[in-house]
């Protein structure tokens, strides 16, 4: 992935996309991003946010306040044989402590990346869980479809777009020799170029293999 000077987060919609505002060399900048995962994994996704909610619930009996606990990716095949609850939960209670009401930190535990915002003040403890997965249930063929999808509000954009999808998948979905999958990518993303008003988009995928781009400016992956 590029280097930022600074990052921003905006927040997510109900597509479950993530934004943020960036500054790269100077230059104000769009960052989209999703995780994502097979439509037949998503019992294995399940299995952790379930074990990332019991750290939350176990952090409020510690905690003063009202807190929204926003996780913003994690290595979920990782974690399923190593995650220790009470771990994160412990973080989780140390990072709030020092929070005042409006203030957010990021909480790093393992391979959890997550935001902790303390809203209100007051004596007893809340904290509320945050998330967002996109099941993926198309082929693996179709995967320029869920590109043009995202990127679709941001053609005519005029600062730079940078969209990376997180495969969160045991088996990606992403695969250089799925030749059907390769050729509507390049297809997609070639018919981006035209209509750019300034920028191209840059899109990146990123799974258990590694992060690829798709696509830098003007020059096809």
């Amino acid at each position: 992935m590029p280097l930022f000077d600074e990052i921003t987060y905006v927040g997510h919609d109900e597509d479950k996309v993530r934004q943020y505002r960036a500054v790269r060399e100077g230059q104000a900048c769009i960052i989209l991003s999703l995780n994502f995962i097979r439509d037949d994994e998503k019992i294995l996704w399940d299995a952790v946010e379930d074990l990332i909610k019991r750290s939350t619930f176990s952090a409020t009996a510690s905690v003063h306040g009202s807190y929204i606990f926003d996780l913003l990716t994690i290595d979920i095949h990782k974690e399923i044989k190593t995650f220790k609850h009470a771990e994160l939960a412990t973080v989780i209670v140390n990072t709030a402590s020092k929070l005042s009401a409006g203030q957010t930190k990021m909480v790093k535990y393992s391979s959890v990346y997550a935001l902790i915002q303390k809203t209100v003040d007051f004596e007893w403890g809340k904290i509320n869980f945050k998330t967002a997965v996109n099941v993926f249930k198309d082929k693996p063929e179709y995967l320029d479809l869920l590109v043009k999808q995202l990127l679709k509000g941001f053609t005519f954009s005029h600062d730079p777009v940078i969209l990376l999808l997180n495969d969160l998948s045991q088996n990606p979905i992403f695969n250089p020799q799925n030749q059907t999958q390769q050729s509507r990518l390049k297809k997609v993303i070639a018919d981006l170029i035209p209509q750019s008003v300034e920028f191209v988009p840059e899109v990146y995928i990123q799974d258990k293999n590694g992060a690829r781009e798709l696509l830098s400016g003007s020059e096809l992956k």
